[in-house]
């Protein structure tokens, strides 16, 4: 693709679509409501806090880059929407697919298939499959498959509007730590430095002790 995003562009352009296709009555989108929709804590990967400004320095570029605009309904409050039905053409189903990709990052067809249902009903996993070879094969194509990382049986998916991803990083990312993993290690850690304040608070004492004796022996 012509056309590469940063990661707030993305995350914008993203949550307009999800917008759209979860809760149309309230599309298109305040600024207020946009800000919020991207930095919900659900349905994200990763998880952002964009300012209004951040927001708003986003839709300027997606602006320029013909994939957002100030709508034209009116009302007194400004609001917003995208433009890839009328870029790409997309339909509902190619929409769904490219916003989880968008919002969520690399995901396999089963990971898309259900994480999409909220947008579009996909009623097998070869409908999701027949959508990502349609977006696959386009003269410019929009996502790829990636390299099938060691210890996962199927590959991910990834969109291409903020460029080819590095594969390289994504294979060697170790796993996250279990919740008890990571209570364990805190619990380890607090115990670690009590322990240290301990021997510190050891060898003021013993130092003030050692003052002490010196200050009695004076007037012995």
């Amino acid at each position: 693709m012509e056309i590469t995003l940063n990661e707030h562009e993305v995350r914008v352009l993203g949550s307009l679509i999800e917008k759209e296709l979860t809760t149309p009555e309230y599309y298109p989108l305040t600024l207020n409501s946009l800000t919020n929709a991207c930095n919900q804590k659900s349905n994200r990967d990763p998880v952002m806090t964009l300012s209004e400004e951040d927001v708003v320095r986003s839709l300027e570029k997606l602006r320029f880059k013909q994939l957002a605009l100030l709508s034209a309904d009116g009302g007194r409050v400004p609001k917003y929407r995208h433009l890839l039905a009328e870029k790409f053409g997309f339909m509902p189903a190619e929409q769904a697919i490219l916003c989880e990709l968008l919002v969520r990052g690399p995901q396999t067809v089963g990971e898309l298939r259900t994480r999409g249902e909220r947008m579009h009903p996909f009623g097998s996993l070869e409908a999701v499959e027949e959508v990502l070879e349609e977006l696959i094969r386009r003269e410019k194509p929009l996502i790829t498959l990636l390299p099938r990382q060691p210890g996962r049986k199927e590959g991910r998916y990834a969109q291409l509007f903020s460029g080819m991803p590095d594969c390289s990083v994504q294979e060697h990312t170790e796993a996250r730590p279990e919740a008890a993993r990571v209570r364990v290690m805190a619990e380890n850690e607090r115990i670690v430095k009590l322990e240290e304040e301990v021997v510190l608070l050891r060898g003021e004492v013993a130092a003030l002790q050692q003052q002490m004796a010196e200050f009695k022996a004076q007037f012995e």
